[in-house]
């Protein structure tokens, strides 16, 4: 069975997340800033072994793979690593919508239905 957040509730998981969301995103920057260099021993590496910057690249990954567990077991729904974007399912006059949390807002300001996604976002009233 679904679970469904109030707002206060999603609000309470959002203290819980932002510093996982904040980790990804950081991971995610130095991902794609050693991406220029790393990609080319990758591609090296699937015969012989390896290196060193490879090695680091592995380690975030297995980082993030954590981390999004991590996100997951609180039944947030990460949506986009690139923004920090997380949706919570939620009832609204007994529909399902999302509760929707970027990550540099203070807490949820939006909802949205469950086809319109992002750009369909709407203030909470």
């Amino acid at each position: 069975m679904a679970r469904y957040f109030t707002v206060e509730e999603a609000n309470a998981v959002v203290g819980v997340i932002r510093p996982l969301v904040r980790e990804i995103l950081e991971i995610r920057r130095t991902v794609i800033a050693r991406r220029p260099a790393v990609w080319p021993v990758l591609q090296r590496a699937v015969g012989n072994g390896g290196s060193r910057a490879a090695s680091e690249m592995v380690t975030a990954f297995v980082r993030l793979d954590t981390i999004v567990r991590e996100i997951q077991a609180t039944e947030a729904i990460l949506k986009d690593i690139n923004r920090g974007l997380v949706d919570f399912l939620a009832l609204r006059d007994g529909r399902e919508i999302y509760l929707c949390w970027e990550y540099d807002e203070e807490e949820i300001q939006y909802w949205h239905e469950l086809h319109t996604g992002y750009a369909g976002r709407q203030p909470i009233e």
